[in-house]
């Protein structure tokens, strides 16, 4: 799932407001020496960038103008339990990780389990693709944890309907 999204799931995405994000980076070759440049730049006490001309922050507006993300919707803050969240997963991906982790699973699970689109795919089937991709793009993007690459299945709960999902920042 990490190549360009399938053109099957693209109204899926652009209906969460998704489509931008996933397309991000496709076909750009990435500097290593300007990435590095900025990580020693970054002061993280002040989150910002320290520049010979002056220091320089990224605001929610810079995110919003990058991402095409809503960010004056209905926000999401609030924590979410569930008993099972094995039977969440299989409801909305048709498939249960081996292991959850306080309802959070491994991103290499997603990547492993729903691998390239067909063309043959279901309506359903291709709807529970688009909700892995989505929720890839939440884990490795947006809400990452660099330490032990999980995503929390909350995410996976405000997909359930996508025009629903598209009204959150």
């Amino acid at each position: 799932m990490s190549g360009p999204p399938s053109l099957l799931i693209e109204n899926y995405l652009r209906e969460v407001g998704f489509w931008h994000v996933a397309n991000i980076g496709q076909g750009c070759k990435l500097d290593p020496k300007l990435i590095s440049a900025f990580i020693e730049r970054w002061r993280p006490k002040m989150h910002t960038f320290h520049l010979p001309c002056e220091e320089c922050t990224i605001t929610l507006e810079d995110m919003q103008l990058q991402l095409r993300l809503p960010v004056d919707e209905s926000v999401l803050t609030e924590s979410v339990q569930s008993a099972d969240w094995g039977a969440i997963c299989y409801d909305l991906l048709s498939a249960i990780p081996n292991n959850i982790y306080g309802g959070r699973i491994e991103i290499g699970w997603l990547r492993d389990t729903f691998l390239e689109s067909e063309n043959d795919l279901t309506k359903v089937e291709r709807i529970r693709y688009a909700r892995a991709y989505i929720l890839e793009i939440i884990g490795d993007y947006l809400m990452l944890d660099l330490s032990q690459n999980l995503i929390h299945l909350r995410w996976l709960l405000k997909l359930v309907d996508f025009r629903a999902a598209g009204e959150l920042s």
